[in-house]
C-alpha cells in the first residue's frame, strides 16, 4: 500500500499538535494537608483550596484531614501533598532529622512558603477540676493531643521547663482536639493542652457548655524551653465564654510548607493567591487576621521555594 507523504506529513503534525497540548491541558494536583476537622488548619485549608481551585486554571485541588504537623511533613517529603501547615517547632525537628519527634531522617525536599499565624498553646481545664496552674496537673487527667503531634511536643516541652513530666500526671490520653474535649465533657478528664489559633471551635464548644480555668504558661516558663521557636504571647481576654482574664501563655509560628518537586510557576500562583485574598482565609477562621505579608519570610529554618522566593522578591520583601 502506497502512502501519500503530504497526508503523511499533516497527520504527524497533527497528532505531534495533540500530544502537546495535551501536555499543556495536564491538570495541576494540588493536596492541601490541614489538621483535625476540629482545628484551626482546617477551615483555612478548606478555604485556601478553594481559592486554588477558581484562581489556577487546570488545578485539581482536593484538602485532606490529617493528624498535622508531623505527619504532614512527612507526607511531603514523600510527595504526597503540596501543601501543608507546620508548627515552625517541628518543621526545624523535620529539617534536622530529629527522630523523637517523629522524623527518622532529615526532611531535606521541605520548603517553606510562608510564615503566618501563631499557634497559641491553649491549657483549659474543667473548673471543678480545681486546676489552676501547671503544677496543679499533677495526679489529673489530661490529654495531649495525637502521639508526636506538633501539639504533643509541644506539650512536652512545656512540661519540661515546668518541671514535670507524664509520669508526674495522673492519666495522659493522646487525643485530637474533639475527642478530648468530648471527655471532659462527660467527666473522664480534668484538662486538655491544645495548639491552635484562638478561638478554636473546640474550646469555644466547650465553654459553652461548662466553666473553665484557663491555665497559664508564665513567660519564665516559656524562657526555659530555650527555643527561638516558642513567644510569650497572651489570650486576650474574651476570647472564650466565661474567659474574663487576659492569659499569658506560649506560642508558635505555624508554617506553609511544601517541597522542591513542586513546579516554580505553581508554587508562585500558590502564594500570590494567598496574600492577594487574605479577607476569604479570615472569613473562613478569625485566626487568619494574624497573617500579615510583611512577616511572611521572617523566622523560618527551612529554606523558601524558589516560586515563593519570587513572589516576596516582587513585593519587595526580599532584595
Amino acid at each position: 500500500m502506497r502512502v501519500n507523504p503530504r497526508r503523511f506529513g499533516l497527520f504527524a503534525a497533527a497528532a505531534a499538535f495533540a500530544a502537546s497540548t495535551s501536555v499543556l491541558a495536564a491538570p495541576t494536583f494540588i493536596n492541601v494537608l490541614t489538621g483535625g476537622t476540629s482545628g484551626v488548619y482546617y477551615p483555612i485549608g478548606v478555604a485556601i483550596s478553594q481559592l486554588y481551585s477558581t484562581g489556577m486554571s487546570d488545578a485539581k485541588v482536593s484538602v485532606q484531614a490529617t493528624k498535622a504537623s508531623v505527619e504532614n511533613l512527612n507526607l511531603l517529603q514523600a510527595g504526597r501533598g503540596e501543601l501543608a501547615f507546620a508548627l515552625g517547632d517541628s518543621v526545624d525537628d523535620a529539617w534536622n532529622g530529629v527522630e523523637d519527634a517523629g522524623f527518622k531522617a532529615p526532611l531535606k525536599r521541605l520548603r517553606a512558603v510562608a510564615a503566618t499565624y501563631p499557634n497559641y498553646i491553649q491549657i483549659v481545664a474543667s473548673q471543678e477540676s480545681g486546676i489552676k496552674t501547671l503544677a496543679d496537673l499533677k495526679g489529673k487527667r489530661i490529654s495531649v493531643g495525637a502521639p508526636k503531634s506538633g501539639t504533643e511536643l509541644n506539650a512536652r516541652a512545656i512540661f519540661k521547663a515546668a518541671g514535670l513530666s507524664y509520669e508526674d500526671m495522673g492519666r495522659v490520653e493522646f487525643m485530637p482536639f474533639a475527642e478530648s474535649v468530648e471527655l471532659i465533657k462527660n467527666r473522664q478528664l480534668d484538662a486538655t493542652l491544645q495548639s491552635a489559633g484562638l478561638g478554636m471551635a473546640a474550646i469555644r464548644d466547650l465553654s459553652s457548655m461548662m466553666k473553665l480555668n484557663f491555665v497559664p504558661i508564665p513567660e519564665d516558663v516559656v524562657k526555659k524551653i530555650g527555643s527561638s521557636a516558642y513567644l510569650s504571647k497572651p489570650i486576650p481576654v474574651g476570647t472564650y465564654e466565661g474567659q474574663d482574664v487576659e492569659v499569658p501563655t506560649a506560642a508558635v509560628i505555624n508554617i506553609l510548607v511544601t517541597h522542591d518537586r513542586v513546579d516554580d510557576e505553581v508554587a508562585y500562583q500558590m502564594t500570590k493567591l494567598i496574600y492577594d485574598n487574605l479577607p476569604r482565609l479570615v472569613s473562613a477562621h478569625s485566626a487568619a487576621k494574624d497573617i500579615r505579608l510583611e512577616e511572611a519570610t521572617q523566622s523560618l529554618p527551612i529554606p523558601l521555594h524558589p516560586g515563593a522566593e519570587r513572589f516576596y522578591r516582587e513585593q519587595g520583601l526580599m532584595q
